[in-house]
Parts: C-alpha cells; sequence; structure tokens
C-alpha cells in the first residue's frame, strides 16, 4: 500500500517537473523585436501605471503588433519620484526611459516611438532611429549616476521582468538553488555556505544570517515542527524597499525562505506582511498559488521527498510588530507586545517551537548567493559589511527612489552623486537614516562609509533602509519631535522606561519648539535618553531616543537658539 503511495507521489513530480521544464522553455523560446517594461510598483501603480499599460496596448493593439511587442508590467525601476516610468528596449539599440508617463504620453510613445521603431527594424534598420523632440524632452538619461553608481543583486529583476509569470523566474535560474541545494547539498552545507558569504541580517540589527540559521538548525523540532518566519512588516516613515521586493520579486523571496527551511530544518514558513501592502499581497499570494499549482510548494518538493508550506498572515499596522517577538505573538493570535529574551526565539519562539526569522531583503540574497556562490557576493562591500543594500532615498533628494550600492560606499555618493543633491536647490545639511530607531547624520561626516560599524559610531543605524534627505531649510529639533512622537503613539506601553520616558522626551521636546525651554531640559533629555536606552525591554524603546540624542549631538545649537529665544 506504501509502495503504491510512494509510486503516485513520484508520478506526480515528475509531471509537475516537466509542467515546470515546459513553462521555462516556453518563455525562453518567446522571441520578440521590441521589449516595453512599464513600472508598476506600488509607487507608480498610485501614479496610474495601470492607465499607462492600458493606452499603451491599446495603440499597439490598433496596429496589429503586439505580436511583435512584449508587454510587461514590471516591479520598481528605482527612480521613483519620476513615474510612472516606461522603458523600451530592443536589440542594437540604445535603451529609452520616459517619466511621468500619463495616458497621453503613453499614446504618444506608442504611435510615435514603439511603432516606427518596430517598422524601422523589420525594414532592415536603415538610416539612423530617431524620435521627436517632444518625446525626447520627456526622456530621462540612463547615464545618470543614480542608475550607473549602483550594483543591483537583490533588485537584478527589479524592472525588466513580470513579477506574476513564473515562467520568466524559472527562465532566469529562478529556483535552480533550490534543486542545487535539495539534490546537491545537505542543509549544514547551506548553513556553511551563507556563512562564508558573509550575509547579515537586513532588518537592521546586522546580525550574520549563517549564524543565526546554525542557532536555528542545532534546535530540535518541538512536537514536529521548526518555522522561518519572514519578516515583511516594514514600518519605518520613508521606507518602502522590503513591499518593493515583496511586490516586483515575491517568487525570489519565497525561493530565500524555502534555502532557509531546508538548511534550519522547518517545516513550516510563515509570511507576516502588513495589510497596507495590498499590491506586494497580490502578487505574494499570486505567486504562492503558482508555487503550489506547480509543486514547488507542497510535498514531495522536486520529488526530493522534502515537504515544505508557507503560510501568510496579515498585521494590522502596528510598528511595534516589526520587533520579532511581538512579530510572533501577533501570528499566535496575541496582542502584538515584546517579551523578554532570551530564551530567543531560535530555540523557543512561535507557539513554543524554534523559529528563525529573517526580514524580506536578506532572503531575497539567499537564493542569489547560492547561485553565484558565497566567495562570489563576500567580495563585495566592507571587509565587516558584506555585499550590497536596498535604500529608499527619499527626502529632499533630487533623484529620489528605490537603490542598491554596495557596502562601503560613502555617504556622500549615495547624497550627491546618485541622488544628485537637494530637489530644491538648498544645500544638503543632514540625512537621517535607520528610521524611528535611527540618528541624524550632519554632511560634515558624509565621507563615512556605509557600513553597521560606522553609522553606529555616528550615533545612527542601517536599520531597514530608509535613508532621508534635509536640506538646510530643515529644523533638527523637528525632526526630532516627529519621530519621537511617532514611536511615543506605536509604543505597545509594556514597558514603563519606554512608556513614561519616551512621553517626557516629546512634552520636552514639544517645550522647546515652542520656546519656552530652559538650559536644564537637554541634560533631562540625555538622562531619559539614558534611561531608555539601558531599561526599556525591546529594540523600539532602547532606539527610540536615537533621533533626539544625534540631533543633540550634532546641531544643539538649535536647540539652544530656541532656548535663548
Amino acid at each position: 500500500m506504501a509502495d503504491g503511495k510512494n509510486d503516485k507521489l513520484k508520478e506526480l513530480a515528475q509531471k509537475q517537473m516537466a509542467a515546470l521544464d515546459k513553462l521555462c522553455e516556453d518563455h525562453k523560446n518567446r522571441h520578440y523585436l521590441i521589449r516595453l517594461y512599464t513600472c508598476d510598483a506600488i509607487g507608480c501603480h498610485s501614479g496610474g501605471s495601470s492607465d499607462v499599460i492600458r493606452s499603451l496596448t491599446e495603440v499597439i493593439n490598433s496596429h496589429g503588433a503586439m505580436e511583435k511587442i512584449r508587454m510587461v508590467p514590471t516591479g520598481c525601476m528605482g527612480l521613483c519620484g519620476k513615474g510612472p516610468l516606461v522603458r523600451i528596449e530592443a536589440d542594437g539599440v540604445k535603451p529609452a526611459m520616459y517619466k511621468l508617463v500619463g495616458d497621453m504620453l503613453a499614446r504618444i510613445i506608442a504611435a510615435e516611438h514603439v511603432i516606427p521603431l518596430l517598422k524601422w527594424i523589420e525594414g532592415g534598420r536603415k538610416g539612423e532611429f530617431t524620435t521627436s523632440q517632444f518625446l525626447k524632452d520627456n526622456e530621462l538619461c540612463l547615464d545618470l549616476p543614480f542608475f550607473t553608481r549602483q550594483h543591483k543583486i537583490v533588485l537584478r529583476d527589479m524592472g525588466h521582468a513580470d513579477p506574476e509569470n513564473l515562467g520568466e523566474y524559472l527562465a532566469n535560474e529562478g529556483y535552480d538553488a533550490l534543486k542545487k541545494a535539495l539534490f546537491k547539498m545537505k542543509p549544514k552545507d547551506v548553513v556553511e555556505e551563507i556563512k562564508r558569504s558573509g550575509l547579515r541580517g537586513r532588518g537592521g540589527g546586522g546580525f550574520p544570517t549563517g549564524l543565526k540559521w546554525e542557532f536555528a538548525a542545532k534546535a530540535p523540532l518541538v512536537e514536529g515542527e521548526k518555522f522561518i518566519i519572514c519578516n515583511a512588516d516594514e514600518g519605518d516613515p520613508g521606507a518602502y524597499m522590503d513591499s518593493c521586493i515583496m511586490g516586483g520579486g515575491p517568487h525570489q523571496v519565497i525561493e530565500g525562505m524555502m534555502l532557509a527551511a531546508y538548511a534550519i530544518g522547518a517545516t513550516t514558513g510563515w509570511i507576516y506582511i502588513r495589510a497596507e501592502y495590498p499590491l506586494a499581497i497580490q502578487r505574494l499570494e499570486t505567486a504562492l498559488r503558482q508555487c503550489k499549482k506547480h509543486g514547488i510548494l507542497g510535498r514531495n518538493i522536486f520529488g526530493s521527498g522534502w515537504d515544505f508550506m508557507i503560510e501568510v498572515r496579515y498585521g494590522a499596522g502596528a510598528f511595534v510588530c516589526g520587533e520579532e517577538t511581538a512579530l510572533m505573538a501577533s501570528i499566535e493570535g496575541k496582542r502584538g507586545s515584546p517579551h523578554m529574551r532570551p530564551p530567543y526565539p531560535t530555540q523557543k519562539g512561535m507557539w513554543g517551537r524554534p523559529s528563525c526569522i529573517n526580514n524580506v531583503e536578506t532572503l531575497a540574497a539567499i537564493p542569489i548567493i547560492m547561485r553565484q556562490g558565497a566567495d562570489w557576493y563576500n567580495k563585495i562591500g566592507d571587509e565587516k559589511s558584506r555585499g550590497t543594500k536596498v535604500f529608499a532615498l527619499t527626502g529632499h533628494a533630487k533623484h529620489g527612489g528605490l537603490v542598491e550600492v554596495p557596502m562601503g560606499m560613502t555617504l556622500r555618493e549615495v547624497v550627491e552623486e546618485i541622488g544628485g543633491g537637494t530637489d530644491t536647490g538648498n544645500p544638503v545639511k543632514a540625512v537621517q537614516t535607520g528610521g524611528p530607531s535611527g540618528g541624524v547624520i550632519p554632511a560634515s561626516q558624509f565621507d563615512a562609509p556605509i557600513t553597521y560599524e560606522s553609522l553606529n559610531e555616528m550615533g545612527s543605524m542601517m536599520g531597514s533602509g530608509g535613508l532621508i534627505i534635509m536640506d538646510s531649510t530643515d529644523s533638527m529639533v523637528n525632526i526630532a519631535k516627529f519621530y519621537l512622537d511617532f514611536t511615543v503613539d506605536e509604543s505597545c506601553g509594556k514597558c514603563s522606561p519606554c512608556r513614561i520616558g519616551g512621553y517626557q522626551m516629546l512634552k520636552t521636546l514639544e517645550k522647546i519648539s515652542k520656546g519656552k525651554g530652559e538650559i536644564a531640559d537637554l541634560q533631562k533629555l540625555k538622562d531619559l535618553a539614558f534611561a531608555m536606552k539601558k531599561a526599556s525591554l525591546c529594540g523600539l524603546g532602547q532606539t527610540a531616543p536615537n533621533p533626539v540624542v544625534s540631533t543633540l549631538k550634532h546641531f544643539e545649537d538649535e536647540y539652544t537658539t530656541l532656548i535663548k529665544k
């Protein structure tokens, strides 16, 4: 009876593998003369990219050219402040990208660029292909440092692939790393590969990913269960890296989760994503359905005998649920508030089972590391901070958007070259990194490298990847007050240092900003910050004073000016 059941499972796995191979080959065998990419990530989507896609399609259809032109709604192309974006590519032709595309411009692009380009290619490429001055005025220069200075690994396929097309992911080496792990490597070999890569957690803490996996792998199953959890509860003001990665490359995150699960011996995966990301959720759920349909998730994956399934849980927007113990409590159906550690989640986590938690960007890097090798990855970046980091470049950035840069690149290179300085023309005054848990770094320190250690030394932190540019008109007191107001509002209230200390700091800042402060208030802020850092239960309370402490350190004159008034 058991043999018959195994034979059926084997036969099913073979059929599923054959179907996946066909999906992959069908995609590879489709040849188009032109590739037309439209950014359909969260920013461009809210700006009307669906209408742009419809308009492009209508015009191209009217010329009967759809079979020769590949229309692709893609993940984030990066320069979010200029979206919706449309990119046109053809073999042997310099790519073109259009900015701020609306319905009318989309129709003009299709009628006066795409269709003439198609006719030029079909006509033997005689003469030089040119477009009108009007179209040239609406193009983006692809030689901008914003595009040329990046080093894309996690964002490799963003802007060039359909996030809902499993065949395309397979054709771009998707799930090859998982097959390699399942059939050619033992779980401990996968752990060792990630340890050698030097990858550190991209959620903010920077803990070595391979070491965390090693702890989780050594933990025994509890009642036959162990969990891998993807933290997609991105909540920092100005940060949207994880939602774009999830929305633009859901299969990449899923594959990273599965590799992590295989490495540590997890029986089930959980993705905790905040409900405010409907587009990312839609694409994630589409990808999960595709995986279940084709046997990438479920029983006997790829005929390897390994079983694994992923569940999704939605967060209700509480910032504190980004903290791993609060996140697990929320998945369990409890109030999302943190608890003391140890025991750490890798020892005793969700429902008392060993649980390993990694954030979206960390998991998205895993398949690429496993395909290219640890030695390749650890040659990128800084000696202690390997690889690349994705940042959401916002605030007064002239060229704001999603960027991926090698660790060790200086803040000045990111702010002045990639970001183009300020959009106001005023001098850059400072940047704020790490969200509400981070700090403010003055322009005088922009030659420092972007590493976990250097940012910590300057009183800030890497965080999940928000990088906000501020110009000479920004008040550092108001910046500190804004972030503290956010953390006070988001505090779970479980521990007194955070609940009371944060409130008292906020009231003191409000007093100073109204011109009613005293010099003694500055020492009061420092004393409260020290107490919160030392005594708060979780990272939210421990790091909440950072914006205040860093602005006091670098811009104390702005506080004293308000007090002297």
